[in-house]
């Protein structure tokens, strides 16, 4: 090994939410961890609404407190419209206990404040640093081939792997781990824009979905700053149906939104916005010997429902603990401990997001008049518990969307008739 080789106990890969929550608690457990983050920070990336249940991982490893002191814009629901119907969640009022409010935040600054805080614990974060080849021995020991900022290449030796490299998703392109995602092709063009024509008090903060058909929503993030997320989902034949750049495009289906259009039509754009075809994305298997893929470089589900960042540090704060144990000499399983228990979180959105497209979903949120109790339990889906078993629409995920809207259109055929 050369001289400016290194030897640590776990190598962490990506300085997101995951990468940081993943690095923080492994660090207060002891073990000598290493961060390398092929950016450099501040960095945009898109997923910028949070679920309340991300704020207990944050918590559990001291990241909350210098979240909270950057005042970023609190979400305590989320509203759906479907042309003049309103459907409101209030996350105080689900089905299950926890967290009932939690950030919409610019993730270029959100990012930074947990890096350099993860950083103030001790944990070395190399920015501009890039994972080229991975090396991982029969005992599961890797050796990382890594280039610096200037390209110079130098390796880590490392009893585990956390790949939380997000969309770069390194490990499953380096062990040819991805496969096709069961859910259906979608394309996003999306950007900040300076929200000049903000309504005062609370409509001028409420993260929105704009429902416009079935397959087509348009989505509105305000920050605490002045700025506004906005971004249009849908098939790619209805994103591609636009012409011009990102910037004329996205400007043009601004005047798809009836509810929007006026307080966004002078919106000056901030960047040239981004787009992002067949974005959902899985894997063949979510650890193997000596790595574990934790967040986006696992499973990207559709961002309807805002699933991201929950999922990136659910699964960072799992596979640390087993990680700790099993460097601990303690048994772990990980298949049941880790792949199957995220893969059963993961099973709940999926299901969501198919049934969102297939309509059924958009059924029960839109149907009036509305059922408390269905709400409460839906509201919990969407919060992040997607691991309550109390909840049947966890638990009963994969037939009870289905079963309920089938229920309300026989009804709203049979009302029809006569």
């Amino acid at each position: 090994m050369g001289t400016s080789d290194m030897k640590v106990d776990v190598l962490v890969i990506g300085a997101g939410p995951s990468g940081c929550v993943a690095s923080a608690y492994l660090h207060q457990q002891g073990l000598n961890v290493k961060v390398v983050e092929k950016t450099t920070f501040p960095r945009f990336v898109i997923g910028e609404s949070l679920l309340p249940r991300c704020m207990e991982h944050f918590e559990e490893v001291g990241l909350l407190e210098a979240l909270k002191a950057a005042n970023f814009e609190i979400k305590r629901g989320a509203r759906f419209l479907r042309d003049d119907i309103v459907c409101n969640f209030d996350f105080s009022d689900k089905h299950s206990e926890g967290w009932d409010w939690t950030w919409q935040v610019p993730r270029a600054e959100f990012d930074t404040i947990l890096a350099k805080e993860v950083e103030k614990m001790g944990v070395t974060i190399s920015f501009e640093h890039e994972v080229v080849a991975v090396d991982i021995a029969d005992n599961g020991t890797s050796t990382t081939t890594i280039h610096d900022a200037d390209g110079n290449p130098y390796q880590v030796e490392a009893k585990f792997i956390v790949d939380s490299s997000g969309y770069g998703r390194v490990l499953p392109r380096l062990l040819d781990l991805d496969k096709p995602s069961s859910i259906p092709e979608h394309s996003s063009i999306f950007g900040h824009v300076k929200d000049v024509n903000r309504p005062e008090g609370e409509e001028g903060t409420l993260i929105t979905f704009d429902v416009l058909d079935k397959d087509t929503w348009f989505w509105v993030i305000p920050f605490s700053n002045g700025d506004t997320s906005l971004g249009f989902v849908g098939k790619n034949e209805f994103i591609d149906s636009f012409e011009g750049d990102t910037s004329e495009r996205l400007k043009t289906m601004f005047k798809q939104s009836d509810y929007y259009y006026e307080r966004f039509k002078d919106a000056p754009l901030l960047f040239e916005p981004k787009s992002i075809r067949n974005y959902s994305k899985a894997v063949t298997k979510f650890y193997g010997n000596g790595f574990v893929l934790t967040g986006n470089s696992a499973e990207f589900l559709d961002p309807v429902f805002s699933s991201g960042v929950t999922f990136a540090t659910e699964s960072a704060l799992k596979s640390a603990k087993l990680i700790s144990k099993q460097l601990k000499g303690e048994p772990v399983d990980w298949e049941e401990d880790y792949a199957n228990y995220i893969k059963s979180g993961v099973d709940v959105f999926a299901t969501y997001v198919k049934e969102w497209y297939t309509g059924n979903l958009q059924t029960l949120f839109f149907h009036r008049p509305e059922n408390p109790e269905v709400k409460r339990q839906i509201c919990a889906v969407l919060a992040g518990y997607v691991w309550d078993k109390t909840n049947p629409f966890v638990t009963k995920h994969n037939r009870i969307v289905k079963t309920l809207a089938h229920l309300i259109n026989m009804e709203n055929e049979k009302s029809a008739s006569v």
